[in-house]
């Protein structure tokens, strides 16, 4: 990355991942994409965090509005260059200000929502309902018990968490945009409880199995770069 537009912290990240056919996601990705796939099956993926210290061209942080709880559903896309990346299906943040303005940029589906975060010793709990644009009913809770670090990841959970790009439709074409962080700490994670309809909100199959990988991770400082056109839509 030869520049840095976009500066910020993820932290007290769950990751929760199902399997899902390709053939069935492949509609619902960018022109010029396709499903990313291991072993021939790619992944959904409903994902809580804290976003923290949001700054443009290397400003510091923004108060108040650059720090907000965030969950979203995701899928995963290779372009035509080999460009890994994630397919961001719905966003939910607590700051509508923020909301408007990745709608409006990059024509990402952020979601206005009510939100909490919060952790009882190794216990995190994420709770979301959407405020705007709707469905008003799409609600996630969500709760996972950190465990033993990670030293070694497998080839599974680095295809769900070494992403460093995403892949978005916007302003005639769609998009690349890279970014850069350090590796992921990556912790082991037990689900104690999940009420989530976001992914069904999303144009996915709801999951009604337990997910095949469940991680958390204390989180990474990110910089995103300048975006680049793949091809026209």
């Amino acid at each position: 990355m030869r520049r840095s537009v976009l500066a910020q912290r993820w932290t007290d990240l769950a990751f929760l991942h199902w399997a899902v056919d390709p053939a069935l996601v492949a509609p619902l990705l960018p022109a010029g994409t396709a499903p990313d796939t291991l072993d021939g099956v790619t992944y959904v993926g409903l994902i809580g965090f804290r976003m923290e210290g949001v700054g443009f061209l290397g400003s510091p942080g923004i108060p108040y509005l650059g720090t907000f709880a965030e969950t979203n559903v995701r899928l995963y896309s290779v372009d035509g260059r080999g460009r890994r990346g994630v397919v961001f299906r719905s966003l939910e943040a607590e700051r509508l200000l923020p909301v408007l303005a990745a709608r409006v940029s990059l024509r990402l589906p952020y979601m206005w929502a009510r939100m909490r975060i919060t952790r009882d010793g190794d216990v995190l709990t994420y709770t979301t309902r959407r405020r705007w644009p709707g469905p008003r009913a799409a609600t996630s809770q969500m709760a996972v018990r950190v465990g033993a670090p990670i030293a070694e990841p497998t080839p599974l959970e680095c295809f769900l968490t070494a992403r460093w790009g995403l892949h978005t439709s916007a302003w005639g074409g769609t998009r690349h945009l890279s970014n850069e962080h350090p590796p992921w700490p990556l912790h082991r994670a037990e689900l104690l409880s999940l009420s989530d309809t976001l992914v069904g909100a999303a144009g996915l199959p709801q999951p009604t199995e337990p997910p095949v990988s469940v991680l958390y991770s204390p989180g990474v400082a990110v910089a995103f770069g300048q975006t680049h056109v793949l091809a026209p839509t």
